[in-house]
């Protein structure tokens, strides 16, 4: 029998326009991949040519291909949600009903009396902001007097700034992790995250040890269903993060985007059988967030390069998967995620060309379909489409 390897590819909040409940999220009309398509910067050869403008919906604006090369499709999200943890969670294959809790007027004091009392730390701000203002506002106080910039944004998490000469790193992950057992429950927030940084105001600087300690998932994923079957199960980038580790059993941290792609290439000398999971998260950290659309184009024109040195690589055993978790429009308004459809788009040897899975109702079904390619059984939530896009 073969080794069958997948490796499933999340560019962070590349969505591909307005999911069908994006008016009750307050983002009707959002559409990530038309408004950096539009920029001069965006060129993605080898997504188009699998299928990236095919997919429904998108070929309305966009210039589709007469023959693409592998399958394509969009999702759309089933969960209460529009976060990175909620996207990947179902992706995985457990649709979360009930959303994260959000702080829009900052956290309770019973929240942060305990958090204060377990480190014996101040805190400031405790109010939703600017990853890059808040330590621009807050950065002088915080060294003064060695209290934490605490702050949130419309997403939920609980986000803990400190100045490394402050603050050693170590030690900052080791609040995080009290402010995560403190985090249960009511106040169970998505993710508890490190936010480093270094320089002089008013050129302070966030580093990339920046790190994510999410809620352990409430249910099976397809990871621990791969695990429990004798597969292997790699993860790259925030992956280990966003599922607290759980069946996880390798992992490897990475600087950005590019850096992300390199190992992901890197992984194809390796030799196993099961998934590598990878998730870049420029798109939505860097440029997403921060409303940069040329930015935001150039990386997707990056990965397209890398995408392709990537497959030149691979096995003809091999699969790769292409996807989002949500949608940050960098031409919308606000800073936050946009509640959209992702794409799916999958390409090898194995893998039908032109097959169009047309639109599903959950992220959940590529975690059936996963499950379907390496023969175990289903233990998760979605509906499988293998037959639509295998051989």
């Amino acid at each position: 029998m073969s080794r069958r390897r997948v490796f499933l590819i999340v560019l962070d909040s590349m969505g591909i326009g307005e999911a069908p409940d994006a008016e009750a999220f307050g983002d009707a009309g959002s559409n990530t991949l038309k408004t950096i398509a539009a920029n001069k910067a965006f060129d993605t050869p080898l997504m188009k040519k699998i299928g990236l403008f095919n997919i429904d919906g998108v070929e309305k604006w966009a210039d589709k291909v007469d023959k693409p090369i592998g399958a394509f499709g969009r999702l759309a999200e089933s969960s209460m949600g529009k976060d990175t943890t909620i996207g990947h969670w179902e992706m995985a294959g457990i649709i979360s009903k009930r959303p994260f809790p959000t702080y829009p007027e900052g956290f309770p004091n019973e929240v942060l009396d305990e958090f204060v009392k377990r480190t014996g730390r101040g805190v400031l701000c405790n109010k939703p902001y600017s990853g890059t203002e808040v330590i621009k506002d807050y950065g002088v106080e915080h060294m003064e007097t060695g209290d934490l910039i605490v702050y949130t944004s419309a997403d939920s998490v609980f986000q803990i700034a400190a100045h490394e000469s402050i603050v050693d790193v170590d030690t900052l992950y080791e609040y995080c992790k009290i402010a995560r057992e403190i985090l249960q429950g009511e106040h169970g927030v998505g993710r508890v995250i490190a936010r480093p940084f270094i320089g002089e105001f008013p050129n302070f600087t966030r580093t990339p040890k920046r790190h994510d300690f999410s809620l352990v998932p409430p249910k099976n994923t397809m990871m621990d269903v791969l695990v429990e079957n004798g597969f292997d199960v790699y993860g790259i980038g925030k992956i280990y993060d966003i599922f607290a580790g759980k069946s996880i059993e390798h992992t490897q941290r990475i600087e950005n985007n590019t850096d992300g792609m390199i190992k992901t290439i890197k992984m194809l000398d390796t030799d196993f059988n099961g998934l590598c999971f990878v998730n870049l998260v420029d798109m939505d950290m860097i440029y997403g967030h921060r409303r940069d659309i040329e930015g935001y184009a150039k990386a997707a024109t990056v990965f397209d390069e890398q995408l392709n040195e990537f497959v030149k690589g691979m096995r003809d055993e091999d699969i790769v998967m292409i996807t989002a978790d949500h949608g940050c429009d960098p031409g919308y308004r606000g800073t936050d995620h946009t509640r959209e459809c992702v794409p799916f788009l999958a390409y090898g040897k194995d893998i039908k060309e032109g097959a169009n899975i047309k639109t599903r109702s959950t992220f959940a079904d590529i975690a059936a379909t996963i499950q379907e390619v390496f023969g175990v059984k289903q233990a998760t939530e979605g509906t499988s489409f293998l037959n639509e896009i295998m051989r």
